[in-house]
């Protein structure tokens, strides 16, 4: 799935580490190369990690994404390192990279693993000290713990889960900002968190996007059946626009504790949602997927002419 990519990069002092492709961070949702990542990420991996041209074409015209876009968006992750093209016999596709696998099964990590917020809160502190003259070094620093979910303390002095270790931990070491960045581990805050998370998260923010999540996708269960008359392309498409939106919900709360929060904080209810569409939806999306691109697939299936005409 899409996360914080972490490729290792080597840094001259006083030099900010260039962005490779993978680090980039697709923190928007919603647009054609943003969905694509996100099919890349849960569905390319099951269908054996290549999809030919024509197939993963037809899929994101699924989402309604013209053909012309499409192309455009496959081209752009071959630049950013995800994809890579690659013919099968007489078929062009397209083929995970392997130096995007590590990114991917880190997304995986934090979107899929459920978060007890119920437990005890230990918090991981990073405080950090540069120069003027290395501003691109320490906004670069900054940029990554804000992706990853760190909360801000102080100007030098940020905060996340304890969960958070490793990352934080593997983020220093790639940045190579080990002698200006320290990490304290396994910190307890004393005092009333619930008034410290609002000075250290924008809470209103992760809120609304908790909300706007639950308004779009909060149906009944039964309205998840796939034995229902939503056709498989159809599950294909609610299930992938789903995961692009919530991919980047774990990224924005990390796992606040729920003793700290509002009694009314949407979280909880969204991760039902979300899981309940998992269970109901990717089995189907991964066998369309499989179906329309998958390495044995040299061209989709026919398709009803609406189905035809929204893939154009």
């Amino acid at each position: 799935m899409t996360d914080l990519p972490t490729a290792a990069v080597t840094a001259k002092a006083g030099t900010p580490p260039p962005d490779t492709p993978r680090e980039d961070l697709e923190a928007s949702t919603g647009s054609s190369t943003a969905l694509l990542r996100t099919i890349v990420g849960s569905v390319l991996r099951p269908i054996g990690g290549w999809m030919s041209a024509s197939g993963a074409v037809y899929l994101l015209g699924a989402l309604g994404i013209p053909a012309s876009t499409a192309r455009s968006s496959l081209a752009r992750l071959c630049a950013r390192g995800v994809l890579e093209r690659r013919s099968l016999g007489d078929a062009a596709g397209y083929a995970l990279d392997p130096g995007a696998l590590p990114m991917l099964e880190r997304g995986d990590a934090r979107i899929f693993t459920a978060v007890d917020a119920d437990a005890p809160a230990s918090w991981c502190l990073v405080s950090f000290s540069l120069p003027e003259h290395q501003r691109a070094r320490r906004h670069q620093l900054r940029r990554r713990l804000s992706a990853l979910g760190c909360g801000t303390v102080a100007d030098g002095l940020w905060i996340a889960p304890a969960r958070l270790e490793a990352e934080l931990s593997e983020t220093i070491d790639e940045l190579g900002m080990r002698d200006q960045a320290v990490l304290f581990t396994h910190a307890i805050a004393l005092g009333d968190l619930s008034d410290a998370l609002p000075r250290w998260y924008d809470l209103a923010a992760i809120r609304a996007a908790y909300d706007g999540f639950l308004a779009r996708h909060a149906y009944p269960v039964a309205d998840l059946d796939p034995t229902s008359d939503t056709t498989p392309r159809d599950a294909f498409a609610r299930w992938v626009r789903a995961l692009d939106e919530w991919r980047v919900i774990p990224y924005l709360d990390p796992g606040l504790p729920l003793a700290a929060l509002p009694s009314d904080w949407p979280g909880a209810a969204a991760s039902v949602t979300f899981a309940a569409m998992r269970a109901r939806l990717e089995p189907v999306a991964i066998s369309y997927a499989a179906a329309v691109a998958a390495p044995d697939q040299t061209a989709p299936p026919p398709a009803r002419a609406n189905e035809r005409a929204a893939a154009r």
